[in-house]
């Protein structure tokens, strides 16, 4: 039954006492728990929320013979998590990638990647200090250290956080009221457990991210238990803060520990708001104290990293194509055009860039649609290149502007005349040729040598203001500064694109239509390059981008990670429904070779008895609930008033680092339980505890049957883990061991891989067998990454081949002045760029390799899926256009068809349609598609 205070003082005392007096067998008999105190208010008794110094105590103070326990552990642990750690010799699953990442930060080079930072850069600062000079790239599966790369101390760092991890287990059960024996236990659990083993192994995330997330469970464990206020309490409240930062700022799911925190800092705050002892000032003092440390500290920390980020990565590479030229433009290396001619107006040749996605430019070059009107193709193309360049003509045929500068203003109408090929941006009542919407017309190039055009090569220009600094870029067109509209003269529809590609004809570039309805802001566009002859010198306004701060990098950044992730949605033969992880469905492929492999499986034991623990107490709760709505008394037992607490508060962390996968639509993968699994395995130490310390502790023949029932659970981990080494350790195994150990016919490690006896991997050489596994996700366009370098040497060689024999002549222009004589346009001022240099990207893994994991996901970004090569981001080589540079692919991410509002604005102009001659067009050969495998990403 509950005590008041004035009968627990005698209590205490007698406990510590007995804790003292005890031995050995004083281990098993340590009661971690005191009565909670109950007084008597007005209307009801209410809890008191401050800790006894007792209770401190108990779960603070440790003896001699519990830090050799605690010694044992560590040692245990080092010894599983060390063992053989320099096997497999070569890349291993998503090394991949942050041994990579850690080679770019080494070499500043420029990546973006959906995770935050920091243990990435935890991992180059090992590598760093262990002499690695960026001269290994990673580049896929299976490829052999050489010695100037020091994987071994790399894969140390994780391996020894991995051992940490398993000091803070012991520790947070200790201080949420589990004696020594059953936390250490449960810690052992924590050691053997598989998949937890092979995490901590190899250059990845997963084992900082749980490491940090253990700290943070610890730090609030012990914050807990402190009495209010007091320098040990402000010490616990940072300590926490300062570990949610780190677990934050390494993986996202770092936000699923602040909303835990979060929800026990409002439950706490209940019971304070209950305690009428406490006055409301202090309640008040509370909430701000932790809303200020636990929300402060982490967006601090976060921020801090971020901005190291960008201090390492100055150098502009293939990863900076899916950031905005304003970003790029403080990279190192940039081609981004500088110093531009600021006022546009007619007889200017310029550049449209799209500001709804990271598309890049307004496109054309001599390829046609196979469908529909069967003209030019209009793209969006993410490089800098001269078939972006476009010249402003006045809508009629005779000039306006006669040698002297005519600025674009608001409700201007004009052509825009392809510079390379002399065909006018054109729309008509054509079905686009993917998005086949009603409210979307084809968007193509039209004309030939001679023809002046008609009307539906009329556009309007229309500023947006609200998009446009206030100022003169509202009235006259400026570059980089003004947003336009281009809306259609004749149809009233606006040129527009969103994230859908082309097919392979298209060379997977981005669809550009003209649209009356859809998403506004993807019918948004400015001028980057803007070059004008008439302007006057005193006209003459000159602009460049603006250095952003750090502020709108870190904005930049978020956004371009948020919806790279958001586009992680094609299918791997390797991911799994998150409903399948409490059962242990299946694993993930890691690494296979020599008659071996690395495989991710957890401890099925521990794994199946987190779940069964996790649903006895959805049921157990359920019952307690409905005893205390038919007024009768629950939890008055200190040991399961403490089981009660304790338990519910770990299952909410359970629950909010699984369940939110179940909302999202990304690709997903058995490691993402990982987190949520260390939160289970805490709830299973709490079992342990009532069983030995309340529900067979009323004798000491149910008490030892209850430690035997703990002590089963371990052997059967340890059989488990033990029998299933060879899968975490690349260590040799029998076809037959392998067949019989599959629990379950989902579980797909590949025992053909292995011999047929032990004694054939010392009497016979290993071979590399072509297992028919499945590539890493995202190795399919990992691997095109690699061969970009060779690409756009192979496309430069056709581009200067088309300049030199196979150009068409570009027709003539027409422009006229009021003399009728013909008048040149101005040359083409938009710099030619040929494709920024590009490193060696990594790649994930070849085709026979084992599929890798979420970070792959990490380098490429979801936008840059374009034909040609997108600056740094690890994506698919799409097909060359015209000796276009080749882009890395993206995720295809189909156009909202959710209609936000009509964009036609006034009614349709009716002018008299010329009708289009047919003409014939040259064929022109296609060009080498690059075939493109199937994108297999991960988060």
């Amino acid at each position: 039954m509950a005590r008041t205070r004035s009968n627990v003082a005698a209590a205490e005392a007698a406990a510590s006492s007995s804790h003292k007096s005890h031995g050995t067998e004083s281990l098993l008999n340590v009661d971690p728990n005191v009565d909670f105190i109950f007084e008597k208010g007005v209307n009801r008794p209410y809890l008191l929320t401050t800790s006894s110094p007792e209770l401190i105590k108990k779960r603070s103070n440790f003896g001699t013979q519990e830090y050799i326990i605690l010694a044992v552990l560590v040692i245990i642990s080092f010894y599983v998590r060390l063992y053989g750690l320099t096997y497999p010799d070569s890349v291993v699953f998503d090394e991949v990638h942050f041994g990579g990442f850690a080679r770019k930060y080494i070499l500043g080079t420029y990546f973006l990647d959906v995770h935050p930072p920091l243990a990435k850069m935890l991992f180059a600062a090992v590598a760093s200090i262990g002499g690695f000079k960026g001269d290994f790239e990673f580049k896929k599966i299976g490829d052999k250290f050489p010695s100037t790369t020091p994987y071994l101390m790399m894969r140390q760092f994780p391996a020894l956080l991995g051992v940490g991890t398993i000091v803070l287990c012991y520790l947070t059960l200790r201080h949420s009221g589990v004696r020594p024996i059953i936390s250490a236990a449960t810690a052992f659990l924590l050691i053997i457990e598989n998949s937890n083993v092979t995490i901590s192994r190899h250059i990845l995330l997963d084992s900082p991210l749980i490491f940090f997330i253990a700290a943070t469970v610890y730090a609030w464990k012990k914050f807990e238990i402190q009495i209010p206020f007091t320098l040990d309490w402000y010490k616990s409240l940072l300590a926490t803060s300062i570990a949610l930062g780190l677990a934050l700022s390494s993986k996202w799911v770092g936000l699923f520990t602040v909303a835990w925190v979060g929800a026990l800092s409002a439950y706490h705050l209940w019971f304070l708001i209950g305690d009428l002892t406490v006055p409301v000032k202090k309640v008040w003092a509370h909430a701000i104290a932790r809303a200020t440390f636990l929300l402060g500290v982490p967006f601090i920390l976060y921020l801090f990293f971020f901005a190291i980020h960008f201090q390492l990565l100055v150098n502009n590479s293939d990863g900076s194509a899916s950031m905005s030229s304003a970003f790029r433009a403080g990279l190192n290396g940039n081609t981004i055009p500088k110093n531009i001619e600021a006022n546009v107006g007619l007889g200017s040749t310029i550049t449209l860039r799209h500001v709804g996605t990271q598309g890049g430019y307004l496109h054309s070059h001599e390829h046609y649609y196979p469908t529909g009107s069967k003209q030019q193709q209009i793209t969006l193309y993410p490089h800098l290149d001269s078939n972006n360049a476009w010249f402003i003509e006045p809508y009629q045929n005779t000039t306006i502007y006669n040698q002297t500068f005519v600025p674009l203003k608001d409700g201007t109408k004009v052509r825009l005349r392809h510079v390379n090929t002399g065909r006018r941006l054109h729309s008509h009542d054509e079905k686009p040729p993917v998005s086949e919407r009603d409210w979307q017309k084809e968007a193509s190039c039209y004309g030939f040598t001679g023809f002046n055009g008609d009307a539906n090569d009329d556009w309007i220009i229309e500023i947006v203001p609200h998009k446009t600094p206030e100022g003169e870029a509202r009235e006259t067109v400026k570059a980089l500064t003004s947003i336009i509209r281009l809306k259609h003269a004749m149809s009233g529809h606006y040129l527009f694109s969103s994230e859908v590609k082309l097919p392979e004809w298209g060379f997977k570039q981005q669809e550009v239509t003209a649209a009356n309805s859809g998403k506004r802001y993807l019918t948004h566009w400015y001028i980057e390059t803007n070059t004008n002859p008439y302007v006057k010198p005193e006209q003459s306004e000159i602009v460049s981008y603006k250095p952003l701060s750090l502020w709108e990098k870190f904005v930049e950044i978020h956004a371009r990670m948020w919806k790279t992730n958001q586009g992680l949605t094609a299918h791997h033969v390797y991911q799994s429904d998150p409903s399948s992880w409490p059962i242990l469905n299946r694993g993930i492929n890691y690494w296979s070779r020599e008659n071996k492999q690395v495989y991710f499986i957890g401890n099925a034991v521990t794994w199946w008895s987190v779940s069964g623990a996790i649903v006895t107490f959805a049921i157990y709760a359920g019952i307690q609930i409905l005893k205390w709505h038919f007024g009768q008394e629950i939890a008055t037992d200190k040991n399961v008033f403490n089981f009660n607490q304790q338990a519910f508060t770990y299952i909410v962390g359970w629950a909010l680092h699984y369940l939110p996968f179940f909302i999202m639509g990304r690709q997903l993968f058995l490691h993402h339980y990982l987190p949520a699994l260390y939160f289970g395995i805490l709830v299973l130490g709490h079992f342990f505890e009532v069983l030995v310390g309340y529900i067979t502790a009323k004798s000491n023949t149910l008490q030892k049957v209850g430690y035997a029932t703990v002590v089963g659970f371990v052997v059967a981990s340890s059989l488990f883990y033990l029998n299933y080494s060879a899968l975490i350790y690349g260590t040799p195994w029998t076809r037959d061991q392998c067949l019989n150990s599959k629990w379950l016919s989902t579980w797909d490690f590949d025992c053909r891989n292995y011999h047929e006896s032990i004694s054939e991997y010392y009497t016979s050489p290993s071979v590399d067998q072509a297992v028919e596994t499945t590539p890493a996700p995202f190795a399919d366009e990992m691997e095109k990454v690699r061969e970009t370098p060779k690409i756009i040497h192979q496309n430069l060689a056709v581009q200067d081949k088309h300049q030199s024999e196979d150009k068409d002549p570009k027709p003539e222009p027409v422009v006229v002045n009021d003399d009728d004589k013909p008048v040149n346009p101005p040359p083409l001022a938009v710099e030619e760029i040929v494709t920024p240099k590009v490193e060696k990207a990594q790649e994930p893994s070849e085709e026979e390799e084992t599929p890798g994991a979420e970070e792959i996901v990490e380098e490429v970004p979801a936008e840059v899926q374009h034909a040609e090569p997108v600056v740094e981001e690890p994506a698919v080589e799409e097909p060359v256009v015209e000796a276009e540079p080749v882009v890395e692919a993206e995720p295809v991410v189909e156009a909202e068809p959710v209609v936000e509002e009509p964009i036609v604005e006034e009614p349709v102009v009716e002018e008299p349609i010329v009708e289009e001659p047919v003409v014939e067009e040259p064929v022109v050969e296609a060009e080498p598609v690059v075939e493109e495998p199937v994108a297999e990403q991960e988060a």
